[in-house]
């Protein structure tokens, strides 16, 4: 897993100060998903601009354009999201693992002296290999890094271009370009996996199960299913344009160390997501209004407004774990 980043790439800093108002050198950005600048180094953010930049020259010339602006997943978790791991997922799993240590201890104690505490230390047992899973569920996204050295680049879409947004292209043509990139920089750029599925034949559909339990089970975070034309409407309603599918072991970071109790499944389940499908769908086609006056070359605030419009819908009182 990595942190959501996007990825502002010009052909030359002068395009880049005059079109997105970028004064601090570096010829375009590199933006985690609420618009903060990724590195605080503009020194490693040009090292990777400079590196995409070289990977994409073929793409520059294809679409004819000045810039370039990608979705990626920027790896490892730990390179932007550290002090949040430290304080929130290291220190619940320290926290748990201590304690039960100290009551499993107590039981076992119990126990020897013949009291019936059979079920409570099975419980305790079970409550401490959670918390054991939790932490190395986290551990998992997490590895040392030195400027670029030990950082990965997971793109999986051109979001737009000059003179267009390209969310109108299906999956394969998005896939197809990020693979060049990983292609002419394998040090840098992660592939993005991916599994085609007809919805209407049963053997793809049990073919894309078993690849999404292959995934997690070998530590992948977990897939977004996407339709593959891109922008899909069913009827007068547009489809969602993405949904995550995470992985059992991932989701004990979302929903806590126990989370796979019948207990709390059985409350989990009963969840209504109406209103987060409803912000999703809002908040994309907003997203895709900023895409339009920005590959328009209209002037910045025209496109801030829609930014607004959708930090807006993000202060919406809605579980964000959902």
């Amino acid at each position: 897993m990595g942190s959501r980043a996007v990825v502002l790439v010009c052909r030359d800093g002068e395009v880049a100060a005059r079109r997105f108002g970028v004064d601090d050198g570096t010829t375009g950005a590199v933006y985690t998903r609420t618009g903060r600048s990724f590195f605080t180094d503009p020194a490693v953010t040009e090292d990777l601009l400079a590196r995409v930049r070289t990977a994409a020259d073929g793409t520059f010339a294809e679409l004819d354009t000045g810039w370039l602006l990608f979705d990626a997943e920027l790896l490892p978790w730990s390179a932007k999201a550290l002090p949040l791991i430290r304080s929130q997922y290291a220190a619940v799993g320290a926290a748990a693992r201590t304690a039960l240590s100290a009551t499993t201890a107590a039981l076992d104690a119990g126990l020897a002296r013949g009291l019936d505490l059979g079920p409570l230390a099975a419980q305790v047992t079970e409550r401490a290999a959670d918390a054991e899973a939790f932490s190395a569920a986290y551990r998992r996204y997490c590895w040392p890094t030195d400027g670029l050295v030990g950082v990965r680049l997971a793109p999986f879409a051109l979001l737009a271009s000059e003179g267009a947004h390209h969310a109108t292209r299906n999956q394969a043509w998005h896939l197809a370009l990020c693979d060049r990139l990983g292609a002419a920089d394998p040090e840098l750029f992660a592939s993005t996996g991916r599994c085609v599925v007809d919805l209407a034949d049963d053997a793809s559909t049990e073919a894309a199960v078993r690849w999404w339990l292959d995934l997690t089970g070998a530590g992948g975070e977990g897939m977004v299913v996407k339709p593959y034309d891109g922008l899909v409407r069913r009827g007068d309603r547009p489809v969602q344009p993405g949904v995550k599918c995470r992985g059992r072991e991932y989701l004990r970071i979302i929903y806590g160390p126990d989370y796979t109790a019948p207990r709390h499944l059985d409350r989990l389940r009963d969840r209504g997501l109406g209103r987060k499908r409803g912000l999703a769908l809002r908040e994309h086609a907003l997203g895709l209004a900023a895409l339009d006056r920005l590959a328009g070359r209209e002037p910045l605030w025209r496109v801030h407004e829609m930014v607004f419009g959708v930090l807006a819908l993000e202060s919406e009182p809605v579980d964000p774990r959902l």
